[in-house]
């Protein structure tokens, strides 16, 4: 894992609750050892959070350009990635394979990398997260499709 040729590092906003902190923990390590620059939001404690709180505040890290991508992660990574596209401009996945990981880069222009820390294993999340990272948007008719997800104000 490294940062694309830019530069200075890229900025990688991080956030997950309660269920999320160890794979959280995990993920957030390798960034900072690949040279990424990590805005941590938290939680850092085992104690019962909600998840929305994180999604909001990595999403709008994303969103103001504080952040080049964002990586959240909760139990299964839904609700999380459910509370992050809430906010307009992001495009939050949940992982579970670095060919998903590709795929949402290259055709969806995903800014918001989501996780489950009870549903996928840390070599797996450290993969996807990999490709996430490394994978260019592709955009020609991707951008076009694109276009009409995103709905006028």
């Amino acid at each position: 894992m490294s940062p694309t040729s830019s530069p200075g590092p890229l900025t990688i906003a991080i956030g997950g609750d309660h269920a999320g902190l160890p794979l959280k923990t995990i993920l957030q390590e390798a960034l900072a050892a690949a040279g990424y620059t990590v805005c941590d939001f938290g939680t850092n404690s085992n104690d019962s959070v909600d998840y929305p709180d994180f999604a909001h505040q990595v999403s709008a890290a994303v969103e103001q350009g504080r952040a080049a991508f964002g990586v959240l992660v909760c139990g299964t990574g839904i609700g999380i990635q459910i509370a992050a596209n809430r906010h307009p401009g992001i495009r939050a996945a949940v992982l579970h394979s670095a060919t998903e990981a590709r795929l949402t880069r290259a055709h969806n222009d995903a800014n918001i990398a989501c996780f489950g820390a009870r549903t996928t294993g840390p070599e797996v999340a450290l993969d996807a997260l990999k490709a996430f990272l490394a994978t260019e948007f592709e955009g020609g008719r991707h951008a076009r499709r694109l276009a009409k997800i995103n709905l006028p104000a």
